[in-house]
């Protein structure tokens, strides 16, 4: 079954996906950035500068840390954190609604071609055998002109 991956450009110069939305995510369940980047197998760097990028994407912190503590601090999403997270599955969900009968039809498309590939070659296939008037040798297809 064919799958739709959402990337949405947004002005000036920033871009969400389903990469920076699963680190959110990942924050949001971990508490932490270090733990979430190695779910994603990315270094902590890497996954800090995705959050500052997003950060100033969105002019304010998507992402609260709180430093020591009896815990040793954590990480959360901020609520606009979570309003992009939430917001970017919605449109997530309400695209894949609406493309799933396209891409379904796409995809019996492909189908059909393979289909019609194998009978192809499956006919193509020469069964070679002796007239038997003639004693001479000829192919399948032409036996029977």
């Amino acid at each position: 079954m064919p799958t739709l991956s959402v990337r949405i450009n947004l002005e000036p110069q920033g871009r969400i996906g389903p990469g920076k939305i699963e680190l959110l995510e990942h924050i949001a369940s971990d508490g932490s950035i270090s733990a979430a980047a190695r779910r994603m197998k990315m270094s902590y760097k890497h996954a800090w500068d995705l959050v500052e990028e997003m950060n100033r994407l969105f002019g304010k912190p998507l992402v609260s840390a709180q430093t020591g503590g009896k815990n040793g601090g954590g990480t959360e999403l901020t609520p606009v954190g979570l309003a992009v997270v939430s917001r970017f599955r919605a449109i997530e969900r309400a695209a894949h609604s609406a493309a799933e009968q396209h891409m379904t039809a796409l995809q019996r498309e492909i189908e059909t071609a393979e289909r019609r590939r194998v009978r192809s070659s499956s006919d193509d296939k020469c069964t070679a055998s002796t007239d038997r008037m003639s004693g001479r040798l000829v192919a399948g297809r032409d036996r029977f002109r």
